[in-house]
């Protein structure tokens, strides 16, 4: 049985879950107020990120001694690898090639997510990191979907472009059954503690630092 993992990771979303008002980039594109370059930013800051994560998975899949969390783990990099090739597209999309790839210097309030999910990974028990997690994935599916939809009404994208967000934007109903059995597993075992709410805290605070790192760019310049 799994109705504990269930409970808490539907508590961890509700006490996690951001303000409305939080995001401030996330708005500004679903209005199409937002300038077009903002597109190009996340493509190039998420090239790093989707690599970072992909690794920072397989490494926390690797530290994993039981066979569930395993393969969720492992599955979430999997993720990453197909969100790559679809963020390939965006970059194109948005205009960028591989020098001006090259040539862009990352903003560090965009890469603190990457930083601090592959600290978790290193260091984080499991089924804290579980529950960190899936806070996590409730928000940022959210904005992907208001992005997706933005891209499409207000900046004329087409479906290939907003590829990488509609990936990140449709729930896997999967993941969310093999989070609840590697949690249950992690609480059987008393492996489980008040971290994860810490560390899901943390996560949606670096998160939104992501998108407002952008935000306060796309209003100042």
């Amino acid at each position: 049985m799994t109705d504990q993992a269930r409970d808490l990771l539907a508590s961890a979303r509700k006490a996690l879950a951001p303000e409305e008002n939080d995001n401030r980039l996330v708005p500004l594109i679903a209005s199409g107020s937002a300038p077009r370059s903002v597109f190009a930013t996340i493509a190039a800051e998420e090239s790093r990120i989707v690599r970072s994560d992909w690794r920072s998975f397989l490494t926390i899949a690797a530290r994993c001694t039981e066979p569930v969390s395993r393969e969720l783990f492992a599955g979430l990099a999997g993720g990453e690898a197909l969100a790559l090739t679809k963020l390939d597209t965006l970059v194109t999309a948005t205009g960028l090639d591989d020098d001006a790839l090259r040539a862009y210097q990352p903003k560090a309030g965009c890469q603190a997510y990457p930083a601090y999910l592959a600290w978790l990974c290193l260091f984080g028990e499991p089924a804290d990191v579980v529950v960190a997690l899936i806070a996590n994935f409730a928000a940022w599916g959210s904005y992907c979907a208001s992005i997706a939809t933005a891209m499409r009404e207000h900046y004329g994208f087409d479906d290939e472009a907003c590829g990488f967000f509609d990936f990140f934007a449709t729930p896997v109903p999967e993941t969310e059954e093999q989070a609840a059995a590697a949690l249950q597993i992690g609480i059987d075992a008393g492996r489980q503690s008040d971290e994860a709410f810490t560390y899901g805290r943390l996560f949606q605070s670096y998160e939104l630092m992501f998108w407002n790192t952008i935000a306060e760019d796309a209003t100042t310049n």
